[in-house]
């Protein structure tokens, strides 16, 4: 941020966390045990006495240094810890503070309603700040006309709804879940409510026609603008560029300014990449350079909305302060969502990510970007090409301009995606870019107010969950096998304890081979009476003890400091092993089978539909394995095999001869139990189908017969 705005009052304060010292004995103690069991591993293997027991042992000892590894770079997270406080009444006049862009992407009308889009952008442009200095530039990479109609009938309903929210200092400023609220009443509100649902059915009868009629356009601008879509193609047109609200001419029905908002669908065509998110990103960033050139850009996902009007000033109060404005190259607000059911079955606040290790990445040089929810600076963004200078707002005179710098060939032979705006070469791009800016220098801070000040939908179809996961796993390998490598390149250009964050995301998809080991060999191992690991008679084996129960009490611990449950920390560990077996094995493979040339399944966008029957579902928390999906058939698989490991195990007693065995196998048998229900219990839409059933039950028995024919032969080699 520039000097010209950075403001010496104090505006906000730090402090470190109180548990660092008790993280950091607990990783000595922890480190000297995992030491302590690759030594035990090793010797195990030059005392086997068969072949078979070598190669058991080796998978064991793989297992565990890739666990040592990723748990070695978590560790970064707990070092130094922090957290702030802003200080808002030290912020100096609104006429000082800077100009803020907003961006919002949208790509498919039917997987991201666009009823959803604006809402999200309805509660941005009723931002507590200076209207003449808010702009909203909307990203439609769909190239959607029922998008822009959308937008056309939010920018009359705009008028209306921002003074409301104004002059009676509403804080919910999404209409939709305004109007949701209980309480929400009185003439004014009523006359509200009922013009936002008349524009609700318009857009919905639309968007369920697929094309606009002339019924609902009401001049003749509105019937030259939809023209250009009859010979429109998604992924070949050109540019499209709106302004539906103009700040230096567009008025409130109160007389007040209006931000603007503007429309963009950036040109597409065969012959030239679109690198996805980051491309439609770096348009607005050009054509926002254009018009308004505002010095802080916030990007937010379309499912996200502002549930607190005064987040920016937050923002500000770290752009704003000169001992961190001149090396600040984001502000990021945590994900929170809404919606989720009592127990969190799907684990949908991913915590760690969104809240728990930021904290500790903001004691180092700041969090990762995480795509929403961030306020950025555009100098850090731009480089070497950015002018400091906040333009006044003439659209006329800019537009020409816009049309050319949203044009295909305006990335041709630029830095563009490399050195300058969001980075290209990863499909989790904000991933990227947060890294890249790290690496050069730039520090960000975590900003985590105690009531959320943005909230979203997160994904509640589990086969939506695995496969956003799975394609969040193929990006950070991207980068991990890249030259840009967080252990090599990180280490280097940042310092070691940034470099190890970064590492613990870029190979996330490693967890699937411990993961996988641990959920097959001790139930294989079980079933067939051959002991892999320490009775309770062998000192050896409190070491086990030790390790799992340190690892997963520390884990419970932060959960519940970070005020949550157990009932949904319990789901969000289930989750993670449901990820390791799923979205990082198939992600890992559809990774090598990338780099081998051989085609694989493209970039899907989550849906943001829900359906009826999943909502009713999911509320009352039971999993939906309604879908035919690879996902369930490994699930199902592993399920089964757990289940026969522990009854045999009972049959047999050997529940307190193989102790570490049964442990495992029955805790696989607790984490299944969502699976059984699903295949044996359960009869709504939601159980698993009746093939993928039998194709787990085909795949566990493969497992076990291999198994019993290889442990009868192997041992004796």
């Amino acid at each position: 941020m520039d000097t010209k705005f950075t403001h010496h009052a104090k505006l906000n304060t730090i402090h470190l966390d109180r548990w660092i010292p008790i993280y950091r004995i607990h990783m000595l103690l922890y480190t000297i045990a995992i030491f302590a069991l690759l030594y035990h591993h090793i010797t195990s293997i030059f005392t086997s006495p068969t072949l078979f027991n070598v190669c058991l042992f080796c998978s064991l000892l793989l297992s565990d240094i890739i666990l040592a590894f990723l748990w070695a770079c978590s560790q970064a997270f707990r070092w130094r810890p922090v957290h702030r406080q802003e200080i808002l009444t030290n912020l100096p006049d609104k006429s000082a503070w800077p100009a803020i862009d907003v961006f919002v992407c949208t790509a498919d009308p039917q997987k991201e309603p666009p009823m959803g889009v604006l809402n999200t952008a309805l509660s941005l442009l009723a931002f507590d700040y200076s209207t003449e200095k808010l702009s909203v530039y909307i990203s439609d990479d769909g190239g959607a006309d029922v998008t822009l109609f959308a937008f056309i009938e939010g920018a009359k309903f705009a008028r209306h709804w921002l003074p409301f929210c104004r002059e009676n200092g509403v804080k919910i400023r999404s209409p939709e879940k305004y109007f949701a609220l209980d309480g929400c009443g009185g003439i004014e509100v009523e006359k509200l409510k009922i013009m936002y649902e008349t524009m609700k059915e318009r857009v919905d009868n639309v968007l369920q026609k697929g094309y606009i009629s002339a019924e609902f356009l009401s001049s003749e601008k509105e019937h030259e603008i939809f023209k250009k879509w009859k010979d429109f193609r998604r992924n070949d047109h050109p540019s499209i560029i709106h302004v539906l609200l103009e700040s230096t001419k567009d008025r409130d029905i109160t007389g007040h300014v209006m931000p603007s908002l503007i429309y963009l669908s950036r040109e597409k065509s065969p012959n030239f990449p679109h690198h996805f998110k980051a491309g439609a990103l770096n348009v607005l960033l050009r054509v926002s350079t254009v018009f308004t050139n505002a010095p802080i850009v916030l990007t937010i996902d379309c499912d996200m909305y502002s549930t607190d009007p005064t987040s920016p000033h937050r923002a500000l109060c770290y752009f704003l302060d000169p001992n961190t404005s001149k090396s600040l190259a984001f502000v990021q607000f945590p994900q929170h969502f809404e919606g989720l059911n009592r127990s969190d079955i799907y684990g949908g606040q991913i915590k760690r990510l969104f809240t728990t290790n930021p904290h500790g990445m903001d004691g180092l040089h700041g969090p990762n970007y995480v795509g929403t929810n961030t306020f950025h600076s555009r100098r850090a963004l731009m480089g070497s090409s950015f002018e400091d200078q906040t333009l006044s707002v003439n659209f006329e005179v800019g537009l020409q301009n816009a049309f050319q710098v949203a044009r295909c060939e305006s990335e041709t032979g630029t830095n563009w995606g490399e050195k300058i705006g969001f980075r290209y070469g990863s499909l989790v791009e904000d991933y990227h870019t947060g890294y890249r800016l790290c690496c050069e220098g730039w520090n960000s801070i975590f900003c985590d107010p105690s009531e959320p000040a943005f909230l979203g939908d997160a994904p509640k179809s589990l086969n939506d969950v695995l496969s956003q996961c799975k394609r969040w796993t193929i990006g950070l390998y991207e980068v991990a096998f890249s030259k840009y490598c967080p252990i090599t390149f990180g280490v280097k250009n940042s310092s070691l304890g940034m470099g190890l964050s970064y590492s613990h995301y870029a190979f996330w998809g490693l967890w699937s081979v411990p993961i996988t080991i641990y959920a097959v060999l001790p139930q294989l191992a079980l079933i067939n009476y051959k002991p892999l690991f320490p009775t309770p008679s062998d000192p050896w084996f409190y070491l086990y003890a030790y390790l799992f129960l340190a690892a997963y009490i520390q884990d419970l611990a932060d959960f519940i400091s970070y005020k949550d449950t157990v009932r949904r920390w319990w789901s969000d560990q289930r989750m993670w092993l449901i990820r390791g077996l799923t979205s990082f094995s198939f992600g890992s493979v559809q990774f090598v089978l990338k780099h081998l040339n051989i085609s694989t399944q493209g970039f899907n966008i989550t849906s943001k539909v829900m359906e009826d029957e999943q909502a009713k579902l999911y509320d009352q928390g039971f999993f939906d394995f309604g879908v035919e999906s690879p996902f369930f058939i490994v699930l199902g698989a592993i399920g089964l095999l757990s289940l026969s490991a522990f009854i045999i195990g009972l049959i047999r007693n050997l529940i307190f001869e193989m102790v570490i065995e049964a442990f495992l196998t029955a805790f696989g048998v607790a984490n299944c139990w969502p699976v059984y229900e699903a295949m044996f219990l359960r009869r709504d839409v939601g159980r698993m189908p009746e093939r993928i059933t039998a194709k787990a039950f085909f795949t566990a028995s493969i497992y076990i017969s291999i198994s019993c024919v290889l442990f009868c032969l192997m041992f004796n080699i």
